[in-house]
């Protein structure tokens, strides 16, 4: 029975609330986990669930050695559940209602200098893996965003492409000259391999055989470029470092927020890797 709940739920984060797939994912393993504990303690029914088992479940992600952010997830997950569990009558009392999330460090992300950027750009790259280059630090792209993206997302005369962010958001950004020119430098090689493969894709990333780059080839791939560097990085660490480098060179942070596709300008912030000075020089800007 809580099986088939748990998937009314699921379902309703995706149509209701437009939850992207990856996110249901991961709701689907943060609740499935938390009912398999309760199961395995004899409780089996959504409405008999107490606050002593949700303290439980807690208490065992911290002796699995958890870290704070995945314990802040399943706790945000376990919250809007029974939220919905109350509000669709299922359960009569919420035993996550006054549930805190633990309090998380707030560590500054890392960032690479332009020095940086530029060793890894010149290297010998293919013309895939400059587009992905590109893309990723010259408009900011979550690597989710990139992977998705439509030939018809991409506007190169109007200079900008679409993507669709967290919360099933959408969002413009701007093309600069050199990813347009990797952009269509890449064009070329990607009909080609179409034309090799006899096939058609609507994808704008594919491989040697025609298929979509998936999220796992592109963090192989940057990883590859920052063991080049000495540097341990991700997708993540040039969408930073494109904030970051926006900000340092005087963007507004309200323009960043946008371009990054934050819903809170705090969210921002934490993005970034400025001075406090700099950060306070942003913000009287705005606020007078």
């Amino acid at each position: 029975m809580s099986v088939q709940i748990l998937s009314q739920y699921l379902d309703f984060l995706e149509v209701e609330k437009g939850l992207s797939a990856n996110t249901i994912d991961a709701y689907r393993r943060d609740l499935s986990d938390f009912l398999d504990f309760c199961a395995s303690k004899g409780v089996e029914e959504l409405n008999k669930i107490e606050r002593t088992q949700i303290n439980g479940y807690i208490l065992k992600l911290h002796d699995e050695k958890y870290t704070p952010t995945s314990v802040m997830r399943k706790t945000a997950s376990l919250r809007g559940f029974f939220k919905w569990l109350c509000a669709n009558e299922i359960c009569q009392k919420n035993p996550a209602l006054t549930l805190e999330p633990p309090k998380i460090p707030k560590k500054l992300p890392k960032v690479m200098t332009v020095e940086e950027i530029n060793a890894i750009l010149s290297q010998n790259l293919s013309k895939i893996e400059k587009v992905i280059l590109e893309l990723l630090y010259g408009c900011g792209l979550r690597v989710s965003e990139l992977v998705n993206l439509k030939i018809n997302d991409i506007d190169i005369p109007a200079r900008y492409l679409q993507c669709t962010g967290k919360g099933s958001k959408e969002r413009i950004v701007p093309i600069g000259s050199k990813a347009i020119k990797a952009i269509k430098d890449y064009m070329k090689e990607r009909d080609f391999v179409l034309q090799k493969n006899r096939q058609t894709s609507k994808i704008f990333l594919l491989n040697d055989t025609g298929k979509n780059i998936t999220r796992q080839d592109v963090y192989n791939f940057i990883h590859k470029q920052g063991e080049k560097i000495h540097k341990s990085i991700s997708p993540h660490t040039l969408r930073h470092t494109f904030a970051t480098h926006l900000l340092e060179n005087g963007a507004d942070l309200r323009v960043v927020q946008e371009l990054l596709g934050h819903s809170d300008v705090a969210t921002t912030q934490l993005y970034t890797h400025i001075s406090k000075k700099r950060l306070k020089e942003v913000y009287f800007a705005i606020n007078g």
